[in-house]
């Protein structure tokens, strides 16, 4: 699908949809759990039914009612699949799943879309062998297709996360091992994303310590009961929108976002103000008002998802502007760093990789046919630049917004004032 985005000014009320990680970890957890979760205002996107689909293989009885999941969980009792569990092209859910694959006492597969097949698990899989599980990569490159059998007995182990879900896999998980579990975090990017899967933990009362993240002891032989939650408004999904405020330099109102929640990327609403965005809170309503922006350096590391968005929100800003200390970027649905690159590129801006970041320079946009390489944040980031360039813009295979964000486009000229 191609969509066009003619330069615009935006004016209006957008409310956020709710968080894809909030909404896969309460689907996994209500699987592991005894008893029956209410899981109110779940995200409905390719992400979250490619997880929904899992849970189902695993035996949980999922019933979809409108703005409602209701889940009958497992408990102990979870079920051999009898098919590949599909991940799709949700990252998340492969590596938790893997996690709870390692719980099963047959083998499991596991794979996803072209896209998950590229992105590495190998430190997730020599951590669950540590454990008692067997794991291993079919193509022996440390990446989907991944075939697993539990179960997991508990012990020591290392692990280094250049992606926060290794660690969130074993937090969630372990506690259900047969033993305890102590993991020492050789390295670990996206830290707010591990405090959403501890706050999860805490909220079922699991126990477990942890020194500053970097060591985790965590008691085995536990249970998950049912709950009930409400799904709180994905930051995530709301860069893009606050992004568009801060290009256009005009005025919107957020609705459906906790700044109390633990999400990583409620950070961009900070870095926005440091370029020059106004931005407050009224009513339980977030409202941005853009304005001139000045450049500055950026550290990305707990926020990678932002990159996309902040990368073209910086063409705007004046001076030169840097994203830095985010190598994860690279191992997304694709390397965005070079993507956004290449993209932002065609449209005229200055720009530069880093290994680890990008550096962009005030860039003057001129609207040109660029491509998403399929990957849901890098169209709509795109789409955001379109808004301040100068002509009209054409987004190819924009469809793949629908991974996280299905209403964008139609959200996105609901507040269009051309």
């Amino acid at each position: 699908m191609e969509i066009t985005i003619n330069p615009s000014q935006i004016q209006g009320q957008v409310r956020i949809p709710t968080s894809k990680s909030h909404t896969i970890r309460a689907l996994l957890i209500a699987t592991l759990a005894q008893g029956s979760s209410h899981i109110h205002h779940p995200l409905v996107s390719a992400d979250t039914l490619s997880c929904l689909n899992i849970c189902r293989q695993m035996g949980a009885a999922i019933q979809e009612k409108p703005d409602e999941w209701l889940v009958s969980g497992m408990g102990s009792e979870l079920q051999l699949p009898d098919n590949v569990l599909d991940a799709g092209n949700s990252g998340t859910t492969l590596y938790l799943a893997c996690g709870s694959a390692a719980l099963l006492p047959g083998w499991s597969v596991l794979t996803g879309d072209e896209q998950v097949r590229r992105r590495p698990v190998d430190q997730l899989l020599r951590a669950l062998n540590d454990l008692g599980a067997q794991a291993f990569s079919t193509r022996g490159n440390g990446c989907a297709p991944l075939v697993i059998k539990g179960c997991l007995k508990g012990g020591k182990t290392s692990i280094r996360c250049p992606a926060s879900q290794y660690l969130s896999c074993l937090l969630i998980n372990t506690p259900l091992a047969e033993g305890d579990t102590e993991i020492e975090v050789t390295e670990l990017n996206e830290k707010p994303y591990v405090r959403m899967t501890m706050d999860w933990l805490d909220s079922q009362n699991i126990q477990y310590e942890h020194d500053n993240m970097q060591r985790f002891f965590i008691k085995g032989n536990q249970t998950y009961k049912e709950f009930t939650r409400a799904i709180p408004g994905d930051f995530s999904s709301a860069t893009f929108f606050l992004c568009a405020a801060a290009v256009t330099g005009n005025k919107l109102e957020l609705l459906g976002l906790d700044m109390n929640d633990s999400q990583g990327d409620k950070a961009v609403v900070s870095m926005l103000e440091r370029l020059g965005c106004q931005v407050g809170i009224k009513d339980q309503v977030l409202v941005i008002q853009g304005k001139e922006l000045t450049a500055q350096e950026l550290d990305l590391n707990n926020t990678p998802d932002a990159l996309p968005a902040l990368a073209v929100t910086a063409c705007y800003a004046q001076g030169t502007t840097r994203l830095v200390n985010v190598p994860q970027a690279r191992l997304k649905e694709t390397d965005r760093i070079k993507v956004m690159c290449a993209e932002l590129k065609k449209m005229g801006a200055r720009v530069e990789e880093l290994p680890a970041g990008m550096v962009i320079h005030e860039s003057k946009l001129k609207g040109a046919r660029v491509e998403s390489h399929q990957d849901h944040r890098v169209a709509m980031a795109l789409a955001i630049a379109a808004l301040g360039a100068d002509g009209p813009t054409t987004i190819n295979n924009a469809e793949c917004v629908a991974i996280t964000f299905p209403d964008f486009f139609k959200l996105l000229e609901s507040i269009n004032e051309a």
